[in-house]
């Protein structure tokens, strides 16, 4: 066995015997995969970037407010008393994680990842834009400083900064909102030193992440490409080497691949997808624009990498597509239906009412019983709502404190009540009773609770 053999993936790709960082210089992509992608990229940054401008008859499309435990998502509001429903929602997601990745296998790392999106799609962009492809930045890396290198570098790293700001300030809109971002903005920076001292480590993170610690965020961070491992199985769809076609490989061998290792000089982690499935694999389809440009090019059909499964390899299927595949699909279209009809679906208001703590009944001289209660009435719309409470279970009188129960929008109404019901229609120590919150007539919710006699 060969030393080469016996070091087979002993170590990361990017580090070398010693355990030092080997940078990765990967060959600009290009190819209909690759177009596919950009384009797909540029609606996630587009959707980053304009989502917390969009309104929804005046309101946010989605905002998350942890200061004020208060989230719009499309433009329903979830408040901290929601907190089952958003458990329910994050464990639809979770499942729908799962599930999407036992079939689809890494495809958000390559496609949607916001860390690929922005390295990918943005700074590398910028980085091939000045310094050239690969071979001339690792020319112009491991060479001597010059002139035209300290220019290069410090135009290159100053739009990193810039971007890197703008990124974070970006990422604030989705938790205070254009209105509450730019209202800080203009206000004097003494005002809100913190503040401005967070957005600057943040904003000195993303541009350490982007300008140096780059691809390692998704092979030594991010924990996706770990889970991967117990989550994918042979029928799996994932970017695939055609060994079967491919070897043995060579240009004077009988096998497709002429060991060109034009996919490995493209790949953004520096892996040789001819290996097999491997945690660095982001299923960016990098490799399969470039081996289908060198299969044109030695007139062998394209297709030696694609997207398939082992299962479809092995056997040689035509289609990605299994009964497996459809079925987890299905379950995958039922728990997003679950999610918008969940967000969609809630009540428009939540009541609480409870006794006064400390409070017994009290005898009336008019042959009734009173007990006192606290109402609170939570508005989850984007209205304001002028509502009514009855007694719908038993005849009764309700004494509130205040005129009118007006609720304003994204807000909160408490209050204090006197309840009165006849001494002959009480059969019980405790009561059970139930109100109705009215709103212009309308049955809106119903609240039970209990009553306390003789």
């Amino acid at each position: 066995m060969s030393e080469k053999d016996i070091s087979f993936r002993d170590r990361p790709i990017n580090m070398d015997e010693k355990g030092a960082r080997k940078w990765v210089y990967a060959k600009k992509p290009k190819g209909k995969w690759y177009t596919r992608r950009t384009i797909f990229s540029w609606f996630v940054l587009l959707f980053f970037i304009g989502a917390p401008f969009i309104k929804i008859n005046g309101n946010p499309f989605i905002l998350l407010d942890i200061a004020h435990r208060k989230f719009i998502i499309f433009g329903a509001i979830f408040w901290a008393q929601d907190t089952f429903i958003l458990a329910m929602l994050m464990l639809s997601f979770v499942i729908f994680i799962v599930l999407f990745t036992v079939t689809f296998g890494r495809i958000w790392c390559g496609w949607a990842c916001p860390q690929t999106i922005f390295l990918e799609m943005v700074f590398r962009k910028i980085e091939y834009l000045i310094e050239g492809d690969y071979k001339k930045r690792y020319k112009l890396d491991s060479g001597p400083w010059t002139t035209e290198k300290g220019i290069k570098k410090i135009t290159k790293h100053t739009i990193f900064i810039v971007i890197s700001i703008v990124m974070t300030n970006t990422f604030l809109l989705w938790f205070m909102g254009p209105e509450g971002l730019f209202e800080l903005v203009k206000d004097p920076i003494s005002e809100h030193f913190s503040g401005f001292i967070i957005m600057i480590a943040i904003s000195s993170f993303f541009y350490w992440v982007y300008s140096f610690f780059r691809e390692q965020i998704c092979t030594m961070v991010c924990p996706y490409g770990r889970m991967q491992g117990v989550l994918l199985d042979s029928k799996s769809i994932v970017v695939s080497y055609d060994y079967k076609r491919g070897e043995p490989r060579g240009t004077k061998q009988t096998g497709d691949c002429i060991d060109c290792r034009q996919c490995v000089s493209v790949c953004p982690t520096g892996i040789d997808i001819r290996n097999g499935i491997q945690l660095e694999c982001i299923n960016c389809t990098a490799c399969i624009d470039q081996c289908n440009t060198v299969m044109k090019s030695v007139k062998k059909p394209a297709g030696l990498i694609r997207f398939d499964s082992e299962y479809g390899i092995q056997n040689g299927n035509k289609s990605i597509w299994s009964t497996r595949n459809r079925a987890y699909s299905v379950v995958l279209v039922i728990i997003f239906s679950f999610f918008v009809y969940t967000l969609f679906s809630r009540p428009a208001i939540e009541t609480t009412i409870l006794r006064t703590p400390g409070l017994l009944y009290q005898q009336n001289d008019d042959n009734t019983i009173s007990n006192v209660y606290n109402i609170k009435i939570v508005n989850k719309t984007h209205d304001e709502m002028k509502l009514d409470i009855k007694l719908i279970s038993h005849d009764g009188i309700i004494s509130m404190a205040g005129n009118s129960m007006t609720v304003k929008d994204q807000n909160m109404f408490e209050s204090t009540f006197l309840l009165f019901i006849a001494e002959e229609n009480i059969k019980s120590d405790k009561t059970k009773i139930e109100f109705g919150i009215y709103s212009n007539n309308e049955l809106i919710e119903t609240f039970k609770t209990t009553f306390v006699g003789p």
